[in-house]
């Protein structure tokens, strides 16, 4: 079998965000469909390369390259944009409801998610759910406004420069609570080595 690697930080990103590039770019060149097109094959490439470098798909990547697959298929088929228009409201809401349903049933599926990066209190756990919940929900309401006020452009630019920022700066809004709550994992190690002797 296999050994799992640890890719970088730097390389994560590009994977995760490279296909909203190449959808970017596909769309201001040509139009919606062909960049639909790209989008599916550039989710593809990017579940690929996840898996041969971490030899295994992390739970959210999955789900969204699913949903990207299934309603990208749909919007190409039927040659209607509306559904790779609503995929993202789809999705934040799948996970909207993932997250709370767990939560219900006492389930903490954020620590799977993102366990491998900070360790918390079951507290921690608790709140940093709820806030993730709520903005997914908030995600899904925003998009449903854009695209259906603004023209298929525009939404575009709002999916690639919009969602992205906004999730960035919720995830670093919520450092004080994973400090409170708990340590961040690379953190935690840098200071054990630093107690050793030279």
């Amino acid at each position: 079998m296999a050994e799992r690697q640890r890719i970088s930080p730097f390389t994560k990103f590009l994977i995760e965000v490279g296909p909203l590039g190449v959808f970017f770019f596909a769309n201001s060149r040509f139009d919606i469909f062909t960049a639909t097109a790209a989008f599916m094959v550039a989710v593809t490439v990017s579940l690929a390369a996840n898996y041969t470098l971490e030899r295994r798909l992390p739970a959210m990547p999955l789900v969204t390259g699913v949903f990207v697959l299934v309603m990208g298929g749909l919007t190409l088929y039927l040659q209607d944009d509306l559904f790779i228009k609503i995929k993202p409201t789809i999705t934040n809401l799948l996970f909207a409801g993932i997250l709370l349903g767990g939560l219900a049933a006492g389930k903490l599926f954020l620590r799977y998610v993102f366990g491998a990066a900070f360790r918390l209190e079951d507290a921690g756990w608790r709140i940093l759910t709820i806030r993730w919940s709520l903005f997914f929900v908030f995600l899904a309401v925003v998009n449903e406004i854009v695209w259906r006020n603004f023209d298929t452009d525009t939404w575009v630019n709002f999916k690639v420069f919009g969602i992205m920022p906004m999730t960035f700066i919720f995830a670093l809004a919520q450092l004080p609570l994973v400090k409170r709550y708990g340590t961040i994992i690379g953190a935690e190690d840098e200071t054990r080595d630093s107690d050793r002797p030279a």
